[in-house]
């Protein structure tokens, strides 16, 4: 026996039967004691263990059977009472030769499937098993010296009949009793493995519920991230033109409807993207579909140009610049690239202050690409950002900082967001890359 199944065996305990096994116990016993009462009678008839009183004969048959009906409650208590009761039969010729030894048999199974004192039911077999064999081996002892007792059967030679009689008497009880011994355990061992693998179903059901419930709260912050990136970008940009075309209506109309021009094209980039976005989410539903957190976006690095004019025609100007040979790359890894320099425009937009001037860096390295954005500006972001670098929480931080530093850890890259030594704000972005194999 395994260490494993050492420490299983000293932990669990199988449970008490119910009520509804406990009746069921009750009316096989009878049934049992009918039967062994029918048994004693046909041996007496035959003329076997007639010495007896009848009282003796049916008290032996109340003592042998009754007590199984509690064999699964107390067994140990059970099988101690049915072996004596069981020797003292034979002893005093009040038993039978069939229902007898299934009596004792059930109750020493009942032990090793029953038990919930393993080492108590290892030991009081043991006992039972010792003390049947010591009974036996006395009994052939005390036989052959009794001519009288099978005198058919010749005690002469090295290996006699008796002799012969008498291994098959060992050999019989040593299967009677190994059996009773093997069921039982393989029983009880049964029943601890069917509780283990409920309790693992149990584990495996909440395991799994908990795991849908977190992936759902994932998707949504996921779907919370997306919408804020588009939305906060877009808006951003909005508000600055507004602005602008209410200072501008009455003085340079041309300009104010400029501005207004930029709002309405602003609006319907938010749209579209939101369609796509709610286009996506539908398709995941639909059969064959590959899951959202999977399917392709129309933003990547190819849109870097785009966000780079929506900032200047904000008044922000921006310096696109994309060192070293471009090549394709994973479209996660481009959306990020897309989504992270949005929120950075849309932050300096918001906090970098009047007369800003912002660069937009894209690298292309051997086994990275790195994106990084720094403005000069003196807007109140400052202080925001060395909170950021101080490792504030999310919430100090805000919403779209912790939705960079989200899609970054998606991909496996580093963020690092911080104000500049001499002014304005940094954000870099680095993503590994697959290394290109060389010719």
């Amino acid at each position: 026996m395994s260490t494993t199944d050492s420490h299983l065996n000293a932990e669990w305990q199988r449970p008490t039967p119910s009520g509804p096994s406990l009746r069921k116990d009750l009316w096989v016993t009878l049934v049992l004691a009918a039967a062994t009462a029918l048994s004693v009678s046909l041996t007496r008839s035959a003329g076997v263990f007639t010495e007896a009183p009848v009282w003796q004969v049916a008290l032996w048959v109340a003592l042998i059977t009754l007590p199984l009906a509690l064999r699964r409650r107390w067994p140990e208590i059970v099988a101690v009472t049915v072996s004596v009761v069981f020797a003292a039969g034979a002893m005093l010729e009040a038993s039978d030769m069939l229902f007898s030894n299934i009596c004792l048999y059930l109750a020493i199974y009942a032990v090793g499937a029953w038990s919930r004192h393993r080492v108590a039911a290892k030991w009081v077999r043991v006992t039972i098993v010792a003390g049947m064999f010591i009974w036996l081996f006395a009994q052939l002892i005390v036989q052959a010296n009794q001519l009288t007792m099978m005198p058919d059967l010749s005690r002469e030679g090295f290996f006699s009949p008796y002799a012969a009689f008498g291994v098959l008497q060992v050999l019989i009880n040593l299967v009677y009793f190994g059996a009773a011994w093997y069921f039982g355990e393989s029983a009880w061992k049964s029943a601890r493995n069917s509780t283990a693998l409920k309790d693992s179903t149990a584990a495996l059901t909440v395991e799994r519920e908990r795991t849908a419930a977190q992936a759902i709260t994932l998707e949504r912050v996921r779907i919370a991230r997306e919408l804020h990136d588009v939305v906060a970008h877009h808006v951003s940009v909005m508000g600055v033109q507004a602005g602008a075309a209410r200072r501008i209506l009455s003085s340079a109309p041309g300009q104010a409807a400029d501005a207004l021009t930029i709002i309405e094209q602003s609006a319907r980039s938010a749209v579209d993207e939101l369609h796509t976005m709610l286009g996506a989410l539908r398709g995941h539903d639909a059969p064959g579909s590959e899951p959202t957190n999977q399917s392709s976006s129309t933003r990547g690095i190819a849109q870097l140009g785009e966000l780079a004019d929506e900032s200047r025609t904000a008044g922000v100007p921006v310096r696109l610049s994309i060192v070293g040979e471009e090549r394709s790359i994973p479209a996660t890894i481009g959306l990020s690239i897309y989504r992270i320099a949005q929120e950075a425009l849309t932050n300096t937009r918001k906090h970098a202050g009047p007369g800003v001037s912002t660069d937009l860096r894209l690298r292309y390295e051997t086994d990275a690409i790195e994106l990084e954005i720094t403005d000069d500006g003196v807007g109140p972001r400052r202080q925001f950002g060395a909170a950021v670098a101080s490792g504030a929480s999310a919430e100090t931080t805000g919403l779209g900082q912790r939705g960079m530093r989200e899609r970054v850890a998606a991909v496996g890259g580093e963020l690092h967001l911080d104000s500049r030594p001499r002014g304005g704000y940094l954000v870099r972005a680095r993503f590994p890359l697959m290394k290109r194999e060389t010719v």
